[in-house]
């Protein structure tokens, strides 16, 4: 075998790095392992009975043309489908906005294609989902991070921080927004919050990029109208995904754009895969005109409300004093904030000897100096019984690393007092 093959790689794939969730995911084959890691829909909520019944009549009535290959922007009927649910939301679109996409995730690597160049800056939240960082990255993006708060981006800040970057003469080109139960922290932007962000859109010509994966998942509260709905100018490309909703293994997502963005990010979709699933495709339109995704979707918040509740009442119950975190109102996910100095890589080894796995906050962060001290844990794919197992073991974990920390902390005040008694019977 040849050596010294990296020399052959290009300057971007050298700095590829492997997505700490994916790495985490191996762990779900190790025997009794509970896993809070992964951020995957939960099997129970897969309407297989139907998905089949689809795909029978499908391939009988039209078989030869759901395997071949289709046209780039997607399936017309499905984009047709797809405007109507999105005209309910508040938007003014029709099939010609819609792009089908192999899965949201696509759009991450679509976009920095279509709009990032080396250097270009990116304005994202600290934290922010981890796949949109490292898919940028390969484009060689530079980042700005905004903190967050119960109200998703801290608007206060990021107001100020638009108008100083605006003046560089690389200002950000894009803003990306996750505004319904950010993945990783569960926090909405309420809606005065999405007005302001397409107001300073305009105001300081930039893009946003709304992904909302999650927006469906609601278990409490009154929906937002997406940031999309407020937009008159075209700046917002929203993409949304049926991986949540339906089954992610069909990866069919889309996205709704002015036509100028959206011919631009179907030439890049030629060079990637040519078109999404087809066969997924009709499956989805399938199963939007019989009717079964609303009741669907009411399935599954039932079932991940209840899992979510199981999560908070089991935080409640197992972490000890010192601990906090969000208290999401719907989506897939908690975020959990640590005392002071403790460093959540540290714990997550500990924990993994526990057999529970989460992942460590500094995932989500553009500054891998961010972070440390947090963890995000999903409360939709494990069992009821893992869920409250998981977090009896994780709070264990925790007692024991706070017990241990005060335990050195008073050994180090009783070298103090004994450096200090020392001192004084001297003087």
């Amino acid at each position: 075998m040849a050596s010294h093959l990296s020399r052959h790689f290009s300057e971007r794939a050298k700095e590829l790095r492997a997505s700490e969730v994916r790495e985490l995911l191996k762990l779900l084959q190790v025997p009794d392992m509970i896993s809070f890691a992964g951020g995957f829909p939960n099997p129970e909520s897969f309407p297989a009975e139907l998905v089949r019944e689809i795909v029978n009549d499908v391939l009988k009535k039209d078989g030869a043309q759901a395997l071949q290959y289709g046209i780039t922007e997607g399936y017309m009927p499905l984009r047709e489908s797809i405007a109507e649910r999105m005209n309910k939301k508040g938007m003014n679109t029709t099939k010609d906005n819609i792009l089908v996409v192999s899965g949201s995730q696509q759009v991450i690597d679509l976009t920095g294609k279509v709009f990032i160049d080396p250097k270009d800056l990116v304005v994202v939240t600290a934290p922010t989902y981890l796949t949109a960082l490292t898919g940028w990255a390969v484009f060689q993006a530079s980042f700005e991070s905004v903190p967050i708060d119960k109200d998703n981006m801290r608007m206060d800040i990021f107001e100020e921080r638009i108008r100083r970057l605006a003046k560089r003469s690389n200002a950000p080109v894009m803003v990306y927004a996750l505004p319904n139960f950010q993945n990783p922290a569960g926090v909405t932007m309420p809606e005065r919050n999405r007005r302001r962000l397409v107001d300073l859109a305009s105001e300081y010509d930039f893009l946003i990029l709304e992904d909302d994966p999650y927006g469906e998942l609601r278990y409490r509260g009154t929906p937002i109208p997406p940031i999309k709905s407020f937009d008159d100018e075209g700046r917002v490309i929203y993409m949304s995904t049926f991986s949540k909703t339906l089954a992610p293994g069909l990866r069919v997502g889309w996205v709704v754009a002015d036509p100028e963005i959206l011919s631009k990010l179907v030439i890049a979709k030629q060079s990637a895969d040519v078109c999404a699933n087809v066969l997924g495709q009709r499956i989805a339109h399938e199963y939007i005109v019989r009717g079964h995704i609303d009741p669907q979707i009411e399935k599954i918040k039932a079932l991940y409300s209840r899992k979510m509740d199981l999560m908070l009442d089991g935080m409640e119950e197992f972490m000890p004093e010192g601990i906090s975190w969000t208290k999401p109102e719907g989506g897939m996910f908690l975020w959990v904030d640590l005392p002071e100095g403790m460093d959540s890589s540290e714990l997550l080894k500990k924990a993994l000897k526990k057999r529970v796995a989460f992942v460590t906050g500094k995932a989500f962060f553009a500054d891998p100096k961010e972070g440390t001290g947090s963890l995000r844990l999903n409360f939709t794919h494990p069992s009821d019984q893992m869920i409250t197992e998981g977090l009896r073991r994780l709070g264990s974990v925790l007692n024991q690393e706070i017990v241990s920390k005060w335990d050195k902390s008073a050994d180090d005040r009783k070298i103090e007092d004994a450096v200090k008694g020392t001192f004084l019977n001297k003087t």
